[in-house]
């Protein structure tokens, strides 16, 4: 058991959220127990994974896509009020942490992408002013185009959508979980020869084809279920608590 104080601030040193300039709060989004013994991992804060967590007992459910998004309504109505209501009631932390989570060297989304699908990291790319979030490098041999869909179908369990602008076997590629389509461009400029995202928008089939790089949409969800995972497993193991992480299913 610890505090969830004492955990807060683990998680604020490890994963240093002041570095990124995010869309939503992260860290403690709704207070509830004061301790955390029995922790719930998942994407996205969603009323399944709350049901189900609550089923498991958890004072605490860490999540990779949490409230208070920039932009959003602000009343506490509808599914928002029935979503807090719920945390509260049962007094039921709720701990988000968004881009800090993408990229954290070791534990984040496109970190454990890079484990899962033996990519060797050789460098980051980073939009203008960003802290660096995406990543890139080398496949661990060369592969076609139908070989690397197969490889991201039988690992991430998910079809990917491809967009092929050349033939050549892929050596070298790009990877950002979630919707992180747009950093195609910079890709194409370090001479990648693929990249890798969770999402595609329609523009992203021109830009690949007239760019001469082949681009793999492998999910959202898919792409971002491993970092929640590694990180409630790594608290788990530091502090001594329990730790599972639920997984409900979502197509995009």
């Amino acid at each position: 058991m610890i505090t969830r104080t004492e955990c807060l601030s683990y998680l604020e040193t490890l994963l240093e959220p002041n570095r990124f300039q995010d869309y939503c709060p992260n860290g403690l989004q709704v207070a509830g127990s004061e301790t955390v013994n029995n922790l719930v991992t998942g994407v996205t804060a969603s009323q399944a994974l709350l049901d189900a967590a609550l089923d498991l007992k958890a004072d605490t459910i860490l999540v990779h896509h949490g409230y208070f998004w920039r932009g959003e309504d602000p009343r506490v109505i509808g599914i928002k009020q029935r979503r807090l209501k719920q945390l509260l009631i049962n007094d039921v932390n709720l701990i988000a942490y968004h881009l800090p989570l993408d990229a954290h060297p070791t534990l984040g989304n496109n970190a454990q992408l890079s484990r899962l699908l033996e990519l060797e990291v050789d460098g980051r790319i980073s939009a203008t002013g960003d802290p660096a979030i995406a990543l890139c490098g080398c496949l661990a041999e060369p592969k076609t185009v139908p070989e690397f869909a197969d490889q991201l179908r039988q690992t991430l369990g998910r079809e990917p959508m491809v967009v092929q602008a050349h033939d050549r076997p892929m050596t070298t590629i790009g990877w950002c979980s979630g919707a992180a389509q747009g950093y195609i461009e910079q890709a194409a400029d370090l001479g990648l020869d693929a990249f890798l995202s969770g999402e595609i928008s329609e523009q992203t089939v021109h830009l690949a084809r007239e760019l001469g790089i082949n681009y793999f949409s492998a999910g959202h969800h898919a792409t971002e279920r491993y970092g929640v995972l590694a990180l409630g497993d790594h608290l788990a193991e530091k502090f001594d608590i329990q730790h599972q992480f639920i997984d409900i299913d979502n197509p995009v």
